[in-house]
This record gives C-alpha cells, sequence and structure tokens, in this order.
C-alpha cells in the first residue's frame, strides 16, 4: 500500500498505531473505504498532496455506516433512484440485522435531514419513552437505595420502542420509495444469514452472561450452548419475518399488531411495565434543530431530549475566543480549553436537561453567546479547575455504547445524519419471543435518583426524572455543518456520554484543523464529563503532551478508544468521507 508524505502530528505512535485505517481506493465508478470482500480488487495510486489520511470520493452520492453490508445497501438505494432518506432508513433497518449489538428495531434515536428542494432541516425525535405505569422511584429499594441492575437487565429497563415509527415516518415524509422496497434488503439479510465477523463475536463473548438468561435470545446468538464465533452465520428467521409484517402492514404492524402482542405477552409474563396500550400511543415528533454559528459555519444537531446538540453549540461558543488553529491539533493548550469548556458543558447537562414536553430547558441561554462569554471568563487558559469547584451555572438571563451512527449524502444535495442505539450492547439483552426483536434498556437513561450516576457515570437531577410517556435523556448528537446555507458536513458517534465530545472534536477537527474525513476520524481523542474528574485520553497521545496537562493540574487517564464517527464532507470535487478506524467492520462507500 503507498503511503503519503506526512504532516507532523502530536505523537507519532498515534500515527502509526493506526496506519492500518489507511483506506483501500476503487477504481469507478464506485469509491470504498476498504474493498468489500467480494471485490477483489487492487488499491490504486491516488496523489492526496500533503494529506496524511485520503478518505473515500465520491461523486454521486455516499453512505457511511458501521457495517459493510448496511453500507452496500444504503448505496444500492442510491444507484437505483433513492434520495438520502430512503437510503438512511435503509441502512437504518439493515444494521438492526447485521450490528444486533447497536443497530435496532427495539429501541429508538434521532435523525437530522436536510431536505435540498426546501432548504430545511429537520430533527425527527424517535427516542424511546417510559411506559404509563412507569413511576420516578421505580429503580429504588425500601431504603430508597437505587437496585443494581433494575434499570438495565430486567423487563422494567425497557421503554416504549420508537426506531420502527421513527424511520417509517422519514421515508413517507420525506423520503421517495416505499417501505417494502427500502425493507427487502434487511429481509433477505435476516432470513439468509451473515457471516459475523470478529468484532461481533467478540461483543457476544464478552455479553455472553446477560444473553444467556433468556431462551429467545440465545436461541438466535448462541450455538452449542456457547455464543457464535466469527465465521458462523447469523440468521434470524424470526426478524426476517417481523419485518416483512412492517413491510407490508407499516409501522402498525410493530406498534398494534402481531409485534405488539408478543411484546405485551412477553412483558407481562416477567413483571415488566410495557403494555400494548404503551406501544399504541407512540409518537413521533418533529423538532427544529438546535443551532449555532462558529467561525462562520452553521452547525445544526439534535435538540432535547437529545443533550448533545444544546452542549455541541454551548462548548463551541465558548471556545471559539481562542485561536485553536495556532495551538495544532492534539496540542496541550487546545486540549485544555476543550476539556474546561466539557467541564462546563457537563456540569450544566446534569441540572438543566430532560425531555422539553416535561421541562422547561433553557436551550435559548445555554446556547447563548453571552452566557459563553461568562463561562469563558471561569477559565484560566493555563490552569485546570478542578470538577468540585464547578457548579450548574445559570443559563436563565440569557433564555429569551452502544449506539451507532450513520451518515448518507446524495446528489441532489439532501444529507442524513442519524444516530440510535439500544442503549448498552444489546440492549436489556431480552428478545421478544416470537419476534427476533432484541429490546432496549434505556430507561437506564433517566436520573433513577438525583445525584446517583447512571451506567455511563451521568449524573441527573429533577429534570430527567422517570415520568409515564417521558423520554429520557440522550447524549445522541447527530449534526450537520452548512456552509453558506449548504451542507458541507455530515457526522455524528456513538460512544454514550462520549458522544458529545467526540462530535464536537470532529467539527474544531474540520474547521479549525482543515482536516479532512479519514485524519480527523484517525486523531487521538480526548473527553471529560465534570464528574469523575478526570481528563479521558486515548492510547497514542505525546506523552510530552500528557505532561504538560498534569502540570496544568489535569488528572489525565489513558483508557479505551472514544466514538466510531461516520462523516461525509462536501467538497468542490464532490463528496469525502470516512468511517472511523475504530470499528473495523464500518465502511464508506462513494460512487
Amino acid at each position: 500500500m503507498w503511503l503519503p508524505a506526512l504532516r507532523p502530528r502530536s505523537s507519532v505512535a498515534a500515527l502509526a498505531a493506526l496506519c492500518v485505517g489507511l483506506p483501500m481506493l476503487l477504481p469507478p465508478p464506485a469509491l470504498a473505504q476498504k474493498a468489500p470482500s467480494t471485490a477483489g480488487a487492487a488499491s490504486v495510486r491516488y496523489d492526496i498532496g500533503n494529506e496524511i489520511f485520503h478518505p473515500v470520493l465520491g461523486r454521486n452520492g455516499m453512505v457511511a455506516s458501521e457495517h459493510r453490508l448496511a453500507t452496500e445497501i444504503g448505496v444500492d438505494i442510491l444507484k437505483r433512484g433513492g434520495n438520502a432518506v430512503d437510503a438512511a432508513v435503509a441502512v437504518g433497518f439493515a444494521l438492526a440485522v447485521v450490528l444486533p449489538n447497536a443497530g435496532n428495531v427495539g429501541g429508538g434515536g434521532f435523525m437530522i435531514v436536510h431536505d435540498a428542494k426546501s432548504g430545511k432541516d429537520v430533527a425527527i425525535d424517535f427516542r424511546e419513552m417510559a411506559p404509563a405505569k412507569a413511576f420516578r422511584d421505580m429503580y429504588l429499594d425500601e431504603q430508597g437505595k437505587v437496585v443494581p441492575d433494575r434499570s438495565l437487565y430486567t423487563h422494567l429497563a425497557v421503554g416504549i420502542p420508537g426506531t420502527v415509527a421513527g424511520l417509517a415516518h422519514a421515508l413517507e415524509k420525506y423520503g421517495t420509495m416505499p417501505l417494502a422496497d427500502v425493507l427487502a434488503p434487511a429481509i433477505r439479510l435476516a432470513r439468509d444469514g451473515h457471516t459475523v465477523t470478529p468484532q461481533l463475536a467478540g461483543l457476544l463473548e464478552v455479553e455472553r452472561d446477560h444473553l444467556a438468561k433468556w431462551d429467545a435470545t440465545k436461541a438466535i446468538f448462541f450455538k452449542d450452548g456457547r455464543p457464535l464465533t466469527a465465521g458462523e452465520t447469523l440468521a434470524n428467521p424470526d426478524l426476517a419475518n417481523s419485518l416483512e409484517m412492517i413491510a407490508q402492514q407499516g409501522p402498525k404492524a410493530f406498534y398494534e399488531g402481531p409485534i405488539a402482542d408478543r411484546i405485551a405477552a412477553e412483558m407481562a409474563q416477567h413483571g415488566g411495565y410495557l403494555t400494548k396500550e404503551d406501544l399504541k400511543a407512540y409518537k413521533v415528533v418533529e423538532r427544529e434543530p438546535v443551532a449555532g454559528s462558529y467561525r462562520g459555519y452553521t452547525v445544526k444537531s439534535m435538540p432535547p431530549p437529545s443533550s448533545g446538540g444544546t452542549h455541541i453549540i454551548q462548548m463551541l461558543n465558548i471556545l471559539e475566543r481562542w485561536p485553536l488553529k495556532d495551538y495544532g491539533p492534539d496540542s496541550a493548550q487546545a486540549i485544555h480549553l476543550m476539556a474546561e469548556a466539557m467541564k462546563l458543558a457537563y456540569a450544566d447537562r446534569s441540572e438543566y436537561l430532560g425531555d422539553p414536553d416535561f421541562t422547561k430547558v433553557p436551550v435559548k441561554g445555554l446556547t447563548s453567546r453571552k452566557y459563553a462569554d461568562e463561562l469563558a471568563a471561569r477559565i484560566d487558559p493555563e490552569k485546570a479547575t478542578p470538577a468540585a469547584a464547578i457548579k450548574p451555572g445559570n443559563p436563565a438571563p440569557y433564555e429569551s455504547d452502544q449506539t451507532t451512527h450513520f451518515s448518507v449524502a446524495d446528489a441532489q444535495g439532501n444529507v442524513v445524519s442519524t444516530t440510535y442505539t439500544l442503549n448498552l450492547n444489546f440492549g436489556s439483552g431480552i428478545v421478544a419471543a416470537g419476534t427476533g426483536i432484541l429490546l432496549n434498556n434505556e430507561m437506564d437513561d433517566f436520573s433513577a435518583k438525583p445525584g446517583v450516576p447512571n451506567a455511563f457515570g451521568l449524573i441527573g437531577g429533577d429534570a430527567n426524572a422517570v415520568q409515564p410517556y417521558k423520554r429520557p435523556l440522550s447524549s445522541m448528537s447527530p449534526t450537520i455543518v452548512l456552509k453558506d446555507g449548504k451542507p458541507w458536513l455530515v457526522t455524528g458517534s456513538p460512544g454514550g456520554s462520549r458522544i458529545i465530545t467526540t462530535t464536537m472534536e470532529t467539527v474544531v477537527d474540520h474547521i479549525d484543523f482543515g482536516m479532512n474525513p479519514a485524519e480527523a476520524a484517525a486523531l487521538p481523542r480526548v473527553h471529560h464529563q465534570w464528574t469523575p474528574d478526570e481528563l479521558r485520553v486515548e492510547k497514542g497521545l505525546s506523552p510530552d503532551t500528557v505532561r504538560l496537562l498534569e502540570r496544568m493540574g489535569h488528572k489525565v487517564s489513558v483508557k479505551a478508544t472514544m466514538g466510531r464517527t461516520q462523516t461525509i464532507q462536501m467538497t468542490d470535487e464532490g463528496m469525502s468521507g470516512y468511517s472511523d478506524p475504530r470499528n473495523p467492520d464500518g465502511m464508506t462507500i462513494g460512487y
């Protein structure tokens, strides 16, 4: 494989470690991040000047997702004349088959759509909702203490799924193809099966214990008493049947028909609160994206009940006053300022964010530039502020993991940014018998008790307390960046509490440091969420940089990879994109 001349970077070790993520380019008309196993194409030299990593290129359309098969399905939809929404819906259903730890029909999520014809940007909220029987203290014992795992691995952990309603809504309103057509590839994959990758096999082994609790789950993901291994075939005929019902009857099959009956029966048998009436009551909500500007670009992302968009813009507002470009990517100065902005934003998240249909969320105040001025004045450019010294601010005066992301763009200028999830890997681990559908454990994203952290270590308060039909707070942050009113960047990531910072860093990498999607994906990332008081960094950050950060007062902790971005950038030559090398199964294809 040919390597271009390399531009200096903060860590030679990181560069060497990430060279495995360099793309293999296919000849026109298709350009893919890695050659599909059936292609057998050789890599070709491509003059990329002084770029470190070369992104995938395309002129007519592009799909970036966490699985090759799902990406190929999306590109095929585009080639058949479908638009970006058609392709995104097909990818969403396909990921439910080939990426069962996060792709789903039994979970929920968010989608940002830019409609080229109208110029409109819309946020589609298909987040799960709490069942009617849910109540504030449902995860506490008689002494008022949180019962371990009750909100994670029991039938009480399951929220009302929104994915089927959300994808169907997007297709009907903004797509061009029939639901049956975009579902057909996923149905075939579920019925015929697909090969288990080493990545999926590893996740099945890690989650062996909680998947093995349920017979319907074992019937899909186990063989001879052990989880499926790499190279074996994973078929899910019950899921194929469920998807066929949805293709024929629409979302009513899931929310009012035979699938609803089976989910409700599963819940009733094991003391879960979710009922058929809850499923029928589910509603998709269209919201106005939260918007801000950063160095002349317009940033649009998901509003509450996502906390992501609000705090991405809040952090960018704070950071805009410093010349990050002059400091350089992954420099101690740039990381220090980002970490300080992160701490301030996550402190506010703990206090103010929740479902806007149940609590007033001061989005305007939190994203106000004047409020950012106030917060920035609290940052010492040379010294870290201890988390204990940071309390939620007062935006009122300015008020007037296991998730997956995919990005799609078409030749007409439509783009779709979608993040959806089951919460933790494989969600609750519970498959509703006879459906093949894994059910979420999104109820853990509520605040079980104010001040008690959830599975991601996030603190919540009254704004995110459990209530019937309320949507739990989320970090999912599907994001688009506009330049002169037209899409310029489509991005997002999984990663639990680290989604917000990963997405923010991706925007900074492109705007401040002039990186392309491949370069931005390869850069080591950092994260601070206020509490615990640690600056989490990926392996590969320069030891010199770490020492400088520690001298500033940061408690630096080197931990596992953060985020798996799926990014598409619009350029004068067409589209460029890249799937994060942290997930070897991910693939971007352009044509």
